[in-house]
């Protein structure tokens, strides 16, 4: 069933030719980001195609040499429960687009750990991580965790490791879960309560394939798991022509 969406979900859109000026725009809009937040920025990163596009285009100048990565924080917002250097991993995907090029401090990288441990205890490790970072075991709606979540939208509508149906999707106490029952081998999710803690969050949603799904997201369907998001910040949705079908927009957005 489709339902309208609440007053409290207002979604700022924007639409990119192609993937391409999708990087590029989220890649300047991101700069703007840091460079507007004193101190530590933290940003939980997506797995998949559309963002390493956009990593790419943070690792290579102007990017590489102008973003404030000393103070760059960089966490993730799911992980497939296999070790790092295999092709699957979202890690591994992201080291080779941005890490190993760019200049970010080795502390200030924040991976899930999915080695020598069950998928329980990694999502225990990661929490405890992350409530360490933050400073408190509660969250505070003032406070949020993140300056930045990026996500991406499965042609299911999940989101992060929230996939239809999961157990996990009812989950708000803990911030981080295992998700056995995910598709291929098991995941490491941030939970909604974690990935709501955020002053911005953005989709990142690229292609044709994505532009049937892309449609019922915007109706505000709550039976897709990204739809049900309700960031404690803004919430935008960056799309190219393929995936948006050139649909209006409420045009760009700062920082």
């Amino acid at each position: 069933m489709t339902s309208p969406m609440s007053s409290d979900r207002r979604i700022i859109w924007e639409t990119l030719a192609d993937l391409e000026a999708l990087a590029q725009r989220v890649a300047s809009w991101l700069l703007s980001a840091a460079r507007a937040q004193p101190g530590a920025f933290t940003l939980a990163l997506s797995g998949g195609a559309t963002p390493r596009r956009l990593y790419e285009v943070l690792a290579a100048p102007p990017y590489r040499d102008t973003f404030p990565w000393p103070r760059v924080h960089l966490f993730w917002g799911d992980e497939r429960f296999v070790p790092h250097d295999d092709a699957a991993s979202n890690y591994r995907m992201v080291h080779e687009a941005l890490l190993s090029r760019a200049p970010i401090p080795g502390a200030n990288i924040h991976a899930i750990p999915t080695e020598g441990l069950t998928p329980d205890a990694a999502a225990a490790a990661y929490e405890r991580e992350l409530k360490s970072f933050y400073g408190s075991d509660s969250l505070d709606p003032a406070r949020p965790i993140f300056d930045v979540v990026l996500l991406g939208l499965g042609p299911d509508g999940h989101t992060a490791s929230l996939f239809p149906d999961s157990a996990v999707l009812g989950e708000r106490r803990r911030w981080v879960a295992a998700v056995p029952d995910a598709k291929s081998e098991p995941r490491i999710t941030l939970t909604y309560p974690a990935l709501e803690s955020s002053r911005r969050t953005a989709f990142l949603v690229a292609g044709r394939e994505k532009r049937a799904i892309l449609t019922r997201f915007r109706a505000g369907e709550d039976a897709l798991p990204g739809a049900r998001l309700r960031p404690a910040g803004t919430l935008l949705v960056f799309a190219d022509a393929a995936a948006a079908q050139n649909d209006p927009h409420d045009g760009p957005v700062g920082s």
